[in-house]
């Protein structure tokens, strides 16, 4: 019966704004970009389990699969299987056997009970609990987080719409999320926040002992908490939409931190005013840079401000808000690689680092925090100070060995497209990026060292972006629920926010 509520669900959707078709010649591009992707996220697929790795090597050699998962991996497995079902790369009956055979493995993994969080780390092919890390051995104490479990939520709730065959026992797994567990209502004055998530025990570093839920277990959560308007947003939205988490938490992520000497660590002083939306004092701040007016994110990173928006249409739901920030965004990205670094490319999120290991990457200048994420090896920051509270420092003379990755310009696909694929095309001529699952994670582009390897999170965010352009947003579409749409949509529409080109 549930089956077929969501399956009529699905057929009633209201239709959503769509990013313009592709021109038969970028679209050709973009399904060719969409099938060797594909492949990357096919080969990260442990046979035993069907569950994908965190990575693989650039050769595809099912002997360099990573020995863990995570519960986003596992997210952008299934929208990645239902954008190639949706391009047209696969047949419907693959894709539900793919999408089956994940829901039957997540049915299987450990999680806490009380709360039924999933916990970071487990073995793709035996689905145990990781308590110890396969590359160094050394103890992996067991963590639920809250942004992990928020993209598994986003992909189950998508699933409700897009595979009706699953939909029941999707449901059944988000609805049995306790997105509750994280919030600490004490964190502002007028509303809580998310933690960034918990042990089940008590942990060696800093925690808080806490029971957000009300579920009489004790559980240690992180002393820090989500208070930016970064990527993890997603696990409020689902709170959210949910119902488990107050409307009005929205309006307690800051959009930057206030103008006042308390608060002149963060990179930049903001411009703003303070407006009230259902209860809460909202300070709404731009910061600038190179002649653009934008609300930041934490890091900079084209990840923190553009993953969102491939499930959750901000740009039309909140049109004044998101919907002129988010190309602004973009055009910060571009300015910053081409005129201000002068890499000659751009497009900075956190990537696999091509001289080894993982790293952040972003737009020092764009990002509230005072570090940053910086665009190349170096770590060239900027400090523009805090007007009289703060003195700033010269800005850099030049930069170093800039670091892009590919799937920043997939996610810029939607707001500057022809500038997006005329970036990938450089990247792709230019140097040695591209390989059997697409591109590679990310290249230095003065030192042309390539991190030849596929993430299973940066593949899955390519497919979905391409998986929107290709199919009129229907990825975005099976998210935006006219359920969903009725709780977030008129809180996004509440802000107007004043940046500017």
């Amino acid at each position: 019966m549930r089956t077929r509520l969501w399956a009529a669900l699905a057929a009633c959707l209201v239709l959503l704004p769509t990013a313009p078709a592709a021109a038969s010649s970028e679209k050709r591009t973009l399904e060719g970009y969409a099938r060797d992707t594909w492949r990357s996220m096919t080969a990260m697929v442990d046979p035993a389990t069907g569950i994908p790795a965190d990575k693989i090597e650039g050769t595809l050699s099912p002997a360099t699969r990573a020995k863990v998962t995570s519960p986003t991996n596992i997210a952008t497995y299934l929208w990645s299987t239902v954008a190639a079902r949706d391009i047209g790369l696969i047949r419907r009956s693959e894709a539900l056997t793919r999408v089956t055979r994940v829901i039957r493995a997540v049915e299987r993994l450990e999680r806490h009970a009380p709360t039924g969080q999933f916990y970071n780390w487990y073995d793709p092919h035996t689905l145990a609990l990781v308590r110890t890390w396969p590359e160094s051995g050394s103890v992996v104490e067991p963590f639920a987080s809250s942004v992990d479990n928020g993209w598994l939520a986003a992909a189950l709730m998508m699933l409700r719409t897009a595979v009706p065959e699953v939909a029941a026992r999707a449901n059944a797994l988000v609805t049995g999320m306790d997105f509750r567990s994280y919030y600490d209502p004490a964190a502002q004055p007028d509303t809580g926040l998310l933690r960034g998530g918990f042990w089940p025990a008590q942990p060696s570093g800093c925690s808080v002992a806490s029971d957000y839920n009300g579920s009489g277990t004790t559980v240690y959560s992180t002393c820090h908490h989500y208070g930016a308007l970064t990527e993890t947003r997603i696990t409020s939205y689902v709170g959210i939409a949910l119902g488990q988490l107050p409307k009005n938490h929205y309006f307690g992520m800051w959009r930057t931190f206030p103008d006042t000497c308390d608060w002149s660590w963060p990179e930049q002083k903001p411009v703003g005013v303070w407006e009230t939306h259902q209860g809460v004092n909202v300070f709404e701040g731009t910061y600038g840079y190179r002649g653009l007016r934008l609300v930041p994110t934490w890091g900079g990173s084209m990840f923190e401000a553009l993953m969102v928006p491939q499930l959750v249409p901000e740009d039309t739901w909140g049109a004044r808000s998101w919907g002129r920030n988010h190309p602004i965004y973009v055009a910060a990205q571009r300015a910053h690689g081409l005129d201000d670094a002068k890499y000659g490319y751009w497009g900075f999120s956190p990537s696999n680092n091509p001289a080894g290991g993982y790293r952040e990457y972003g737009v020092d200048a764009i990002g509230m925090d005072t570090d940053g994420y910086t665009s190349d090896q170096e770590r060239t920051s900027v400090d523009y100070g805090f007007g009289d509270c703060r003195p700033g420092k010269p800005e850099p003379a030049s930069y170093g060995d800039g670091v892009v990755t590919p799937h920043a310009s997939f996610l810029a696909l939607r707001y500057a497209p022809a500038q997006a694929l005329d970036n990938l095309a450089k990247i792709k001529a230019d140097f040695d990026a591209y390989g059997p699952g697409g591109f590679y994670d990310a290249v230095a582009v003065r030192s042309g060292q390539v991190a030849k390897q596929y993430l299973a999170l940066d593949q899955g965010m390519i497919m979905i972006a391409l998986g929107n352009a290709l199919s009129r947003d229907a990825l975005r579409g099976y998210f935006a629920t006219p359920k969903v749409k009725a709780v977030l949509a008129p809180l996004l529409a509440e802000e107007s926010w004043n940046v500017s080109h």
